[in-house]
Formats: structure tokens, C-alpha cells, sequence
């Protein structure tokens, strides 16, 4: 851990990865947590534009240089430790051509795919990041652990997320424009 947040985020993909995948755990439950999504979506996309250009831009210098004291880098110390230790028994390098260099372009447009999907309100419904979270879970401890089993359950993920997204807006929109026919007809 270091002193501040972008000492203990790092500059590498792989670290960065771990904190991605330890932010959106949360967000797997079916509870509200505002401006989370968001700030989970936005991440997401920086990672993902890094993994894609094979280069890590820097954090926003006000997130960056926030200072963590000693209680908070013991807690983030026992949360990083325990989920590597979790997750590094349940994945393990396999099908290694989609997590090698060829496939960081697919990757990173995955990864941005499920962030997007993450960071898009929707609104009144609280359980609409689960599976977008889900699916930026299965990408960053697959491309962290170079678990192309994970990374394609990740694919999948992404996928259903997307048209999940996609379905409550849809859905929402013609439940307004039902309401509105109502209200004026």
C-alpha cells in the first residue's frame, strides 16, 4: 500500500485490474449505492483505454494525489489479500491466447463494453448494475490471472449485461410513453 491513492493503484495494468475488480465487487448485490456505478463505469473505462493502448494513463490529479492514512491501508491491505487469495485458487492460467498480447485490443473493448453498460443510469431500477459489475469481475480476475475461461464467462457477462441495459430502457421507455398517451388522451 502506499501513501497515496496513486501509489497504492499503481501504474501497471495487472495492479490496476485487482482494484477494478475489488471495486465492482460490491456492486454485485442488489443494492443502491449511489454514484457508485458511475465511478465503477469511469474506472473501468480508463483501465480499459490502458489495457487497449498497452499503456496506463494516470489517475485525475486530484484522485491521485489524496493522501490514505494507516487504518485505511491496513483495511485495503486485508481486502487485497484476501480476494487474490479467493480468487487465485478459483482461476488459473488457462486458454492463454485470450488473455496474450493479440487479444488486449478484444479485451479492452470488453472491458470498456461492460463499463459503459455500468455506467449508463438507469433509472428506478436498483438491481441493474449486477450484471454489468458481474461481468467487469470476470474480466479483470481473468485478465489479471490470464484465465481465458473466466475471460470468456466475462464475454458472456458483458453480453447479457449490454442487452440488459438495453431491455430496461426500452422497457422504461414505453412504459412513459404509455403513461403520457394516458395522461393526455
Amino acid at each position: 500500500m502506499g501513501n497515496t491513492v496513486a501509489d497504492t493503484v499503481g501504474h501497471g495494468a495487472r495492479q490496476r485490474l485487482v482494484w477494478l475488480a475489488l471495486l465492482a465487487t460490491p456492486l454485485l448485490l442488489p443494492v443502491a449505492l449511489p454514484g457508485m456505478a458511475s465511478a465503477v463505469g469511469v474506472l473501468c473505462l480508463l483501465v480499459a483505454y490502458g489495457l487497449s493502448m498497452g499503456r496506463n494513463p494516470d489517475l485525475p490529479g486530484w484522485l491521485g494525489k489524496r493522501a490514505l492514512g494507516d487504518r485505511v491501508k491496513s483495511l485495503l491491505a486485508k481486502m487485497v489479500q484476501r480476494s487474490v487469495g479467493v480468487m487465485s485458487r478459483m482461476g488459473r492460467p488457462r486458454m492463454l491466447a485470450l488473455s496474450n498480447r493479440p487479444a488486449r485490443l478484444l479485451n479492452g473493448l470488453m472491458l470498456a463494453i461492460a463499463g459503459l453498460s455500468m455506467a449508463v443510469p438507469v433509472p428506478m431500477i436498483s438491481f441493474d448494475n449486477v450484471l454489468p459489475a458481474l461481468a467487469i469481475v470476470l474480466l479483470a480476475w481473468g485478465l489479471r490471472l490470464r484465465d481465458g475461461l473466466m475471460l470468456l464467462a466475462g464475454y458472456l457477462a458483458t453480453a447479457v449485461a449490454v442487452a440488459s441495459v438495453v431491455a430496461l430502457w426500452w422497457g422504461g421507455s414505453v412504459v412513459v410513453t404509455d403513461m403520457l398517451a394516458w395522461a393526455t388522451g
